[in-house]
């Protein structure tokens, strides 16, 4: 059974709409229209609109009085907040994924943190910001828990387009890289270190996420 090849349109444009996001392809404070977004997803209305509310429920995106949505500006305490739910149920996920890990996958996990490698070291910010989601996400994804990952996608659309700002500002020299440590972790089945290694990635990238935030 290939489920995935019978997604609805709905939950397709949704999860597409929601990667751009993560990937900072909108910048913050930048009005998204349904026409805007059908074009750029090549959608129709319907599960554009529908997209849309799912990601305004979420407080992914935001709804001003006179009905416009926008690309939230975070603040920097919104911004500690959200690192903190995603230190928690990544930490989480990450110790859970360590009980399942098998060979195989560092095998992939490594290929992956070597395009990560090859992102920084070009200061290709885009390919880093994927790259580094493909890393994380192959790891969650082991753990498997789909409403922990489900509350992670969603943490990380809220903060893709700031990341992407700062990333671009502070080119990717300083960009949080602690995988080589998390991969050294997972194949020993540390589960401690794995997490400790998780949480210095994330502290990194709130680090670097906050500089250029208003209090």
């Amino acid at each position: 059974m290939h489920h995935e090849r019978k997604m609805p349109e709905h939950q397709a444009v949704y999860e597409k709409l929601r990667d751009c996001l993560v990937l900072g392809s909108f910048a913050p404070g930048e009005p998204l229209t349904i026409q805007k977004l059908t074009n750029f997803l090549e959608a129709g209305m319907t599960p554009v609109r529908e997209a849309m509310r799912r990601l305004i429920a979420e407080n992914v995106l935001q709804i001003l009085d006179n009905r416009r949505v926008i690309v939230p500006v975070l603040t920097r305490s919104q911004m500690e907040d959200i690192y903190f739910m995603r230190l928690n149920i990544e930490s989480e996920l990450t110790r859970r994924a360590c009980k399942s890990f098998k060979k195989q996958y560092i095998t992939e996990l490594s290929c992956m943190d070597v395009e990560v490698d090859r992102a920084i070291e070009r200061g290709d910010v885009e390919a880093y910001l994927e790259s580094n989601k493909a890393f994380h996400f192959y790891l969650y994804e082991a753990a498997e828990s789909p409403i922990l990952l489900n509350v992670v996608e969603s943490l990380w659309a809220q903060i893709g387009p700031s990341l992407r700002v700062v990333s671009g500002r502070y080119g990717t020299a300083n960009l949080p890289d602690k995988h080589s440590d998390l991969i050294a972790a997972l194949s020993k089945n540390d589960e401690l270190a794995a997490v400790e290694a998780l949480k210095a990635d994330l502290s990194q990238g709130l680090l670097l996420a906050s500089q250029s935030l208003p209090q």
